[in-house]
């Protein structure tokens, strides 16, 4: 996949994303939020295994995923509660500071794993602009939760 290709699947991804928050915050509203991420982790189940049996006419990287080491498996479990945070935070915050704290988080984490190399990913390091831009991104997601 090319470089502009994988950029545009990424910003669908974020334009999916910003729906799903939306979407999640009124599913847990009106049936739970452990209910409604719960239903959510089933249809993605079912969306994923259909997937992998188009995209590779087999359920063979289950097997393949089983046989990683179980660390790798978190992914699940930091997917799971991320539908879970998002769900909770909506009806009481807002879609747009849920997002903005949201990806606050994720770029401030993403920092730390690129400086430390974390997850076996190459070290590259915090210079003031990086730090500068994460400050003002926190700032800017706190201002989002005054109404």
């Amino acid at each position: 996949m090319s470089g502009s290709a994988t950029a545009a699947l990424v910003a669908a991804g974020g334009l999916a994303g910003a729906v799903q928050v939306a979407i999640m915050g009124r599913f847990g509203e009106r049936i739970g939020s452990v209910e409604a991420v719960a239903f959510s982790a089933l249809v993605t189940t079912v969306v994923a295994a259909a997937a992998l049996l188009v995209a590779r006419q087999s359920l063979g990287g289950y097997e393949a995923a089983l046989r990683s080491p179980a660390w790798l498996w978190l992914g699940g479990v930091t997917g799971a509660f991320i539908v879970l945070s998002i769900t909770i935070a909506v009806p009481r915050i807002g879609s747009a500071a849920t997002i903005a704290i949201f990806i606050a988080g994720q770029l401030a984490m993403g920092a730390v794993i690129d400086r430390f190399g974390l997850f076996g990913l190459e070290r590259i390091p915090l210079g003031w602009q990086r730090l500068l831009g994460l400050a003002l991104l926190g700032v800017g997601a706190a201002l989002t939760l005054r109404k």
